[in-house]
């Protein structure tokens, strides 16, 4: 399994409960999978550096886990098609 981390950032004018779902989604995709969550980092709601689909603002979330490649695809995958989710970037750790 290797390290990875990826970064993204949800609508901010979702609930606070359509949130955690969708934050909880994302962490059942690696879990359910095999891999490993070590941490999830809530930024919040942040500035945006250029607009996003018309928003100046998003709500940042950063995930720390291992997994097997096939889990992080299909974690991509997902959130390529997710409404909410305004960016994201799989990022995989060296050693």
């Amino acid at each position: 399994m290797r390290s990875y981390e990826t970064m993204y950032i949800l609508d901010p004018d979702l609930n606070e409960d359509s949130t955690n779902s969708l934050i909880e989604k994302f962490k059942s995709v690696i879990t359910d999978r095999g891999g490993e969550v070590q941490e999830i980092e809530r930024w919040g709601k942040r500035r945006l550096a250029y607009p996003i689909e018309h928003r100046k603002e998003g709500y940042y979330v950063i995930m720390y886990f291992t997994a097997d490649p096939s889990a992080v695809q299909e974690m991509e995958r997902l959130l390529k098609i997710t409404t909410g989710v305004l960016r994201h970037i799989v990022i995989r750790k060296d050693r």
